[in-house]
């Protein structure tokens, strides 16, 4: 017994120290850098989405106040492909994951511009499709997800509301043709509408606040 306790010692102080560890924590995310963000957005973004996020080129859409998840998600899709657009790749090739949350926590403090419906032969079928869907072909209503005034649900659905009545279109029909493949469930309810209603549901959606 007298010989095992020194050796017993030795083998303790030996042994390699390891920090302190809980199972049950969550590794640390650095707060997104607001100034990076701006400062970034201006020199990459800002000629096609506008200098606060609001963008005057309707084929390009509206940024300001949008979830900064889903901004992340898109960003993240554009760098992999699984977002198809050439334009977009290449500008996201180019960002780290830090870039990605600084630019869209940034963007998620600007105000969005209201947007206006303009066609007013077709906003009631838009608000009609919009807020309780088209039950004989099991089409769900859009504020199911995007909510009544279409804010959206932070990092799950996006907001819509204010946003261009020809880029809401154009994503429709792209998910409708397949031709954006990043989303299965909006992929599944394009497919269900025909020109007519997507241009209505585009157009109602520009003027909701």
């Amino acid at each position: 017994m007298k010989l095992l306790a020194p050796l017993l010692m030795a083998a303790a102080l030996a042994a390699p120290a390891f920090p302190a560890f809980s199972a049950g924590a969550a590794p640390t995310v650095a707060k997104p850098d607001l100034a990076k963000g701006e400062a970034a957005y201006t020199a990459m973004c800002a000629a096609c989405h506008g200098a606060d996020g609001n963008s005057s080129i309707v084929a390009n859409p509206k940024l300001a106040a949008q979830h900064p998840e889903y901004l992340v998600k898109q960003l993240q899709e554009f760098k992999s492909g699984k977002r198809n657009n050439a334009v977009m790749k290449g500008f996201a090739a180019g960002l780290s994951d830090a870039d990605m949350r600084n630019i869209s926590y940034w963007l998620a403090s600007k105000q969005i511009k209201p947007g206006f419906a303009k066609d007013k032969a077709l906003v009631s079928l838009g608000e009609r499709i919009y807020r309780g869907g088209i039950a004989d072909r099991q089409i769900a209503a859009c504020a199911g997800c995007h909510s009544p005034n279409g804010a959206g649900i932070p990092a799950q659905y996006p907001r819509l509301g204010g946003q261009h009545a020809d880029y809401t279109e154009a994503q429709l029909k792209m998910f409708r043709d397949g031709s954006r493949g990043n989303n299965l469930q909006m992929t599944q309810v394009a497919a269900k509408l025909n020109d007519r209603e997507i241009k209505a549901v585009s157009d109602y959606i520009a003027g909701l606040r």
